[in-house]
């Protein structure tokens, strides 16, 4: 089979660059190759189990239509300084145009209109001075919140609108391998995602990948094979807070999502928050390779009592070992093996004494874990003594600016990790060193989230017209 442009990946960066293509007018043949399947079809079967079933070949909350997109909370960042390098590759002022521009396509298709973040400048001036005070910077950023269910609702619409617009997509495929011949990339070798069978060869002009954080250790075995040009970027390794509504009271009413970032002593390393969800619930997600990851959701109407968000640390790896995702996956395995296969849970006063927590203790707490089937346990038996002592100090400066926040209540669980380290070398238009090969999104180390993935999208689309 033969196409004009063939997009490896139907999250947000492949998606846009569909989208984009259709809304221009192009009359070329897109073909879409998505691992996992539509939307209406996307199923966790922990909502009725209460426990990961641990599914196969791939887990339903990320991989699908709208790739973790459609399961996650459903947060778009409509600043230029959130989500990721890309403004380094095209500019702040093209970033932010583009991400307005970007902002009202996910309004056509039914985003929430409303604006969180923006309607108390004074509020945030206090918030701000109390970060400074701590020694941390915040990021006001303007925030559109989907929600869970509304997200899915939305990628719905975008994945009918597509298929209706002559648009190809291709579900349950895996892309194998990527074919290059003399310098140039011609084509996409694929198989069936259950059984890896039934292998055939897609040829195009154009190869797009964008197979988003779940798909970045297989970009970077294909960098090293094909020898497209990348560097070892940045991998994020942490944990995910959950503390009550009452302690992050102001900061979800004024701001939604708190944006703090420090640099805490002894180390000095970048820690940050990241994914806030008020009323949230705390999830589990898992990879290929059986690795159980924690994330956070947020939902429109569904509420917790509880408020969940990440705090990350940024490792940077060069002489002599310089394989970040590997690292970071070693990492996620040893807290796996110790919650044998579930995410761990701990409480913030039992890191502090040096002990585990017990299950019976969490039952005593005021915060009550919203991932039922984390166990209690010893986080600090396998995160890093450098990350960690890294997360004790900016917990403790944060709480500076949300007073309860280092509460010996609240909760931490491991591990949160972020796949997005290898930097592919691309030029503005996103050309690689192989011609008619282009990387996207998150899995390209260009983007962090579902906005900025968009955006590059729709430059993507530009160029492809």
């Amino acid at each position: 089979m033969k196409y004009d442009v063939v997009i490896v990946g139907a999250g947000p960066a492949g998606i846009f660059t569909a989208i984009e293509m259709v809304r221009k007018g192009s009359k070329k043949k897109i073909l879409i190759i998505e691992k996992g399947v539509s939307v209406e079809n996307r199923r966790c079967p922990k909502s009725k189990t209460k426990t990961c079933m641990n599914c196969k070949p791939y887990c339903h909350i990320t991989t699908g239509f709208s790739g973790a997109g459609a399961f996650s909370d459903g947060k778009l960042s409509l600043s230029s300084e959130v989500g990721g390098n890309l403004p380094e590759l095209i500019g702040d002022l093209k970033a932010q145009e583009t991400i307005e521009y970007t902002d009202k396509i996910y309004l056509e298709f039914g985003a929430d209109t409303r604006i969180e973040g923006i309607s108390n400048p004074d509020k945030i001036r206090e918030i701000r001075k109390k970060a400074i005070m701590a020694n941390l910077k915040l990021v006001d950023c303007p925030i559109r919140h989907l929600g869970t269910e509304m997200a899915q609702q939305l990628y719905l619409k975008i994945e009918k609108y597509l298929i209706d617009s002559g648009v190809e997509i291709l579900f349950s495929k895996n892309c194998d391998d990527i074919i290059i011949e003399d310098g140039v990339c011609k084509g996409v070798v694929i198989s069936d995602s259950k059984d890896g069978k039934n292998s055939e060869t897609i040829y195009g002009n154009e190869i797009v990948v964008a197979t988003g954080r779940k798909g970045a250790d297989w970009l970077e075995k294909v960098c090293e094979t094909h020898n497209i040009e990348h560097r070892p970027g940045t991998v994020d390794v942490g944990v995910r807070v959950e503390v009550r509504n009452e302690i992050m009271e102001e900061i979800n009413e004024v701001l939604y999502e708190s944006k703090l970032i420090g640099y805490p002593l002894p180390f000095k390393n970048k820690v940050r928050t990241f994914c806030q969800n008020p009323g949230g619930f705390v999830s589990q997600e898992n990879y290929d390779n059986d690795l159980a990851v924690v994330n956070g959701h947020s939902y429109k109407e569904l509420k917790s009592p509880n408020t969940n968000l990440a705090i990350l640390c940024s490792h940077n790896f060069s002489v002599p070992f310089n394989q970040p995702i590997e690292f970071a996956q070693k990492v996620g395995e040893l807290t796996n093996m110790l919650g044998n296969g579930h995410i761990m849970v701990q409480r913030f006063g039992d890191i502090l004494d040096g002990k585990r927590t017990w299950e019976k203790e969490l039952s005593f707490s005021n915060v009550k874990p919203t991932l039922p089937d984390a166990v209690a346990g010893d986080i600090t038996s396998a995160m890093p003594y450098r990350t960690m002592t890294n997360i004790i100090n900016f917990i403790k400066a944060v709480d500076n600016v949300v007073p309860g926040f280092a509460s010996r209540e609240t909760l931490l669980y491991s591990p949160e990790l972020k796949f997005y380290s290898n930097r592919i070398k691309m030029d503005e238009h996103f050309n690689t060193n192989i011609k008619g090969l282009h990387c996207l999104g998150d899995s390209s180390g260009w983007t962090r989230g579902l906005m900025m993935a968009s955006v590059m999208g729709v430059l993507m689309g530009r160029e492809l017209i």
